[in-house]
Order: C-alpha cells, then sequence, then structure tokens
C-alpha cells in the first residue's frame, strides 16, 4: 500500500470535539480514492494530517503508515516530493509579491537546490503546459489571474516535484467543466504512468464518478461506507448517501421542458425594463515579457472582446465560459473596478463609463458583488458582524453603530447566520457560512442589482442548494436583479432565465437558458455541454 491509515482520530485545540474519528482508510499506487461529504465533516483535516500540516498540540491518535524514513520526515523535504498538497484555495499558496514562473523557481530549488534558475524554468514550463497555462503569462502575478486560472498554478506547483501521492482538495473547484476535465484526464495519466496516489476531496460526485476507483463517504468525522465508485453512486447503502446523491443540481434537459419554456416566453406581453446595458465593452491586458527564450515579449491579451448584452429588471442572467474566458473581468469592468478600454456600461441609463471615481462608489451601494471566495473578501482579523457593517458607514448609509446595529442583526438572520456567531472571525466559520456572510454583507446596502461571481463553486452539494434556494427567496424579499457568472452548467440551468456563452473574451451564443443547453448553435457551446461529468 502506498497510504494506510488506521483508527485515525483528531481533536483540534480548545475543542472537546472529534474533527475526525476513528477513521481506516488506504491508498495503493496508481489508485485515486475520492473522498466526499458535507462543509466541515472532516475531509480537508484528514488531508493535512496527512502532511503534518495541523495546528500545534493537536491531539491525533491512530497510525498514519506512508512509507516515509524517519531521517527524511525530520527535515520536511517529503513534503511536495514524497507527497503534495493542492489546496481548494490557491491564494492561500501563492504569493501575492511572486510571479507565477518565480513561484515555481522557488518551489523546485527548495528542494533541488544544485539545479540552475534556468533548468528550474523549463522544468516548471513544461507543467504549466500540462495545466494550460500560455508560457506568455509566466511573468504575471497571482492578483492578474482569474480564480480558475490561478488554481491551474496551484496544481502545477503540486506537481512540478512528481510526487508519490498526490492530495487534491477541491482541486477543480474554481475550474470550468471543460478544463477540469482536461487537468484531471492529465491527472488520471500521470498517475498510471509514474504509479502515484491519489485522495481527491471534493464536493463533486461527478467528478469522483468518472475518474476515482472508490469513494470514501464522511459525515461528522467519520467514514459512513466505503467502496467501488459504481456501488456507492448507484447504489448507496447509507442513508447519508443517499441524501447525499439526491442533493446534487443535475443537468438535464428535455425537449418537452424546452416547449414549456417557449411557451412561457411567447406568455409575457409586456416590455421589462432594461436595469443594466453593456455595449461594445473591451478591455486588453498586456501581456508580460517573460524570459523563456522562444517567446514574444509583446502583445496583448483581449480579455473582453466588444461584448454586447442586456440585463432585464428582475432578471436572472447568466454568464458562463472557460477560466480566462474574460467573465470576472467583465463583471469588474461593469462595476468599474477596472477600467475598460472602449465600449460603455449603462445602469438605468446612467453611463458608468463616464463617472468620475466620487461618483461611481455612490452608485455602488446599488450595484453589488459576491465574489467566488468569501474568505479572501473579508478582512481575517475583524468579527462577521463588523465585516457586514462596514458597507453602511462606507456608503454613508449610517451614521452610528445604534442605527446600524440593527440593520446588521436584521441581515445576518435573514441569511441564516444566528446571533451565536456574530463575533467569530472568518476561519472560524465553514464555507457555507462564509457565503452567506458575503451575500449579507452585499445586501445591506439595499442594492438593486447583484452580481454573483462563482458564488457556489467552492461549496458541496447540500450547501450549494440551499444557497442558491437563499438566493431565490432574497430575489423576491429585495426585488434584485441578478448577474450570475459561473462554469458550473447545472447550476447556470437550474438558476439563470437568460445566458451568454463567453469564449476568449468575446460572447458567441446568448439567448433563453433552455434554449441554448438543448439546441446550442455554436461549437464551443456544444464542447460545454459535452464535458459535463455524468454518474
Amino acid at each position: 500500500m502506498l497510504l494506510t491509515i488506521k483508527d485515525l482520530s483528531v481533536i483540534y485545540p480548545q475543542s472537546q470535539l472529534s474533527s475526525i474519528s476513528h477513521v481506516n482508510l488506504a491508498i495503493k499506487p496508481g489508485e485515486a480514492l475520492g473522498l466526499v461529504g458535507e462543509s466541515g465533516c472532516g475531509k480537508s483535516t484528514l488531508g493535512r494530517s496527512l502532511l503534518q500540516l495541523l495546528p500545534q498540540q493537536t491531539q491525533i491518535t491512530g497510525k498514519i503508515d506512508l512509507g516515509i524514513d524517519l531521517a527524511l520526515a525530520k527535515n520536511g523535504t517529503w513534503r511536495g516530493e514524497k507527497i503534495a498538497l493542492i489546496f481548494q484555495d490557491p491564494m492561500t499558496r501563492l504569493n501575492p509579491l511572486l510571479t507565477i514562473a518565480e513561484h515555481g523557481i522557488e518551489v523546485l530549488r527548495s528542494h533541488k537546490p544544485e539545479i540552475s534558475i534556468g533548468q528550474a524554468r523549463i522544468k516548471f514550463s513544461e507543467t504549466l503546459k500540462a495545466v494550460n497555462i500560455d508560457l506568455s503569462r509566466a511573468d504575471q502575478y497571482p492578483h492578474q489571474f482569474s480564480g480558475g486560472m490561478r488554481q491551474r498554478v496551484a496544481i502545477a506547483l503540486a506537481l512540478v516535484l512528481d510526487p508519490q501521492l498526490l492530495i487534491a482538495d477541491e482541486p477543480t473547484t474554481s475550474l470550468d467543466v471543460t478544463v477540469a476535465a482536461e487537468i484531471l484526464q492529465e491527472l488520471t495519466i500521470l498517475r498510471k504512468e509514474r504509479g502515484m496516489g491519489m485522495l481527491l476531496i471534493t464536493h463533486d460526485l461527478g467528478l469522483v464518478a468518472n475518474y476515482c476507483d472508490r469513494i470514501a463517504v464522511m459525515y461528522a468525522g467519520a467514514i459512513m461506507e466505503i467502496g467501488e465508485s459504481k456501488q456507492i453512486l448507484h447504489n448507496p447503502a447509507h442513508p447519508y448517501t443517499k441524501s447525499l446523491l439526491e442533493s446534487v443540481i443535475h443537468f438535464n434537459l428535455t425537449s418537452q421542458d424546452l416547449n414549456l419554456k417557449q411557451a412561457e416566453i411567447k406568455a409575457e406581453k409586456q416590455p421589462r425594463k432594461v436595469l443594466l446595458q453593456v455595449q461594445d465593452l473591451t478591455k486588453y491586458y498586456a501581456k508580460s515579457g517573460f524570459s523563456f527564450p522562444w517567446q514574444k515579449k509583446s502583445g496583448q491579451i483581449k480579455a473582453i472582446d466588444r461584448i454586447n448584452f442586456e440585463i432585464f429588471s428582475g432578471d436572472r442572467f447568466g454568464i458562463i465560459g472557460e477560466s480566462g474566458s474574460g467573465k470576472s473581468s467583465t463583471a469588474r469592468a461593469i462595476l468599474q473596478l477596472i477600467k475598460p478600454d472602449a465600449g460603455l456600461v449603462r445602469f438605468d441609463r446612467i453611463n458608468l463609463t463616464k463617472l468620475k471615481e466620487k461618483e461611481m462608489r455612490r452608485m455602488r451601494s446599488q450595484m453589488q458583488m459576491i465574489f467566488q471566495d468569501p474568505r479572501a473578501s473579508l478582512n481575517p482579523l475583524r468579527p462577521i458582524f463588523e465585516a457586514v457593517a462596514d458597507p453602511l458607514f462606507i456608503h454613508k448609509l449610517a451614521a452610528n453603530w445604534a442605527i446600524a446595529k440593527p440593520k446588521v442583526k436584521q441581515i445576518l438572520e435573514r441569511v441564516g447566520i444566528s446571533e451565536n456567531l456574530h463575533q467569530r472571525l472568518p476561519r472560524e466559520l465553514s464555507g457555507g457560512q462564509l457565503q452567506r456572510v458575503a451575500i449579507a454583507r452585499a445586501l445591506i446596502t439595499q442594492p438593486r442589482f447583484l452580481i454573483c461571481d462563482e458564488p457556489v463553486s467552492m461549496l458541496d452539494a447540500t450547501i450549494q442548494s440551499q444557497i442558491l434556494q437563499l438566493m431565490l427567496e432574497l430575489q423576491q424579499d429585495f426585488q434584485l436583479t441578478y448577474l450570475f457568472i459561473t462554469h458550473d452548467l447545472a447550476v447556470a440551468q437550474f438558476f439563470c432565465d437568460r445566458l451568454a456563452v463567453m469564449e476568449k473574451g468575446k460572447i458567441v451564443e446568448q439567448g433563453d437558458t433552455r434554449q441554448i443547453f438543448a439546441q446550442p448553435k455554436h461549437s464551443y457551446t456544444q464542447k460545454l455541454l459535452a464535458s459535463i461529468p455524468h454518474f
């Protein structure tokens, strides 16, 4: 066996409850084991315990056999060489002050100081190619990449030392279906060629169905059942596994669904008000001049290339496409967080591209954004109650705490955050709880328009369903209009009325959601639909 875990239990400092309780697992060389379960069930704790990355004074009992001799284990160099970890949040892995190439060079030379900088660059460039990162971007910084592109960088950094065991903690959370499929196919080839084992920690049951030999289902720190993938997914024995499978949002569209939707569209007689209009919006980024000798040192990346669309009041308008296709850049350009090079954005007939910064700040109280990673968008040193209150003071909607407190309490209660959590720091909340906080923070100014940038991509299936249902309820309560950015086509089908499909900065297709998915006209849309994992 490559890895053997016997009767493993973990209790964190200052906690009376086990995070992991009597876990038994084994992974063979070349085998992929999928570990699934709700947020907070102990999946990530298990992965970190294998790498000895848990806080000091954590109580660990049981046995972990990694086949590492004591001399190697003392200096810690086995991390990365023997076992590598792909983190769920790539920004916790990436240094914002280092370029992508410098990250790779640092990893290689820290483990292999005998190699030159040039050799390290060439070695890392091969790994970047394997995860579909253009080498022209290697001299850029993490903040210049989309969430999905940053995740690809994190995967490249984990693979560059050719580990024997790969712990992949939600490795495709930020990736679209096509890129996720490509990367997992590449990982499958690598683990079979090298005999590399993989522990795939994920909430995406479609991924484990397609890429894992066996599945372990975890709940409240314990393994509920473990077995062959087909057996677990099609004939689950434990009630929790059955409930988990029932929570999955499946992609499914029939001609009957399409005919029903078309009838609904024809029934709409009254024209709706255009709330947001995007016309010929364009944004280019300069390519880096990274010093690979075979690269050109000039050119531009067309992040947004003359796109046009309208969002009506009360819409749930979605943008889908691959990582790096321009979805997040579009959101930021609408809010003028980045200045477009050309085109215009009108919100309620006001041309945002012509507003001064002070005027635009006032407009943002009506146009809020829910970011992909709530942990990265919240101050780690401030309680969540203060984080939700901040926009009231920033937009001068509350003069003091006496006015702000009841508003914050009300909105936190509405999104399902109980009062005993109000003074906790972000790190003390689960991913689902943090996303509820992020939604509350966006709603506290009573906006009319919400941009949701991958708001459920980092959440497990059960929490995804809860958050999406909450957002539907909030739309009715607050009369909201949504721009919903996602790479998850099943989520887009469930949530969005209309869609725009983006590829390489362009909108290649747009219209009614069911119409697009049932009868895709563009080859790229067809490619996206063909990449959806099924089970």
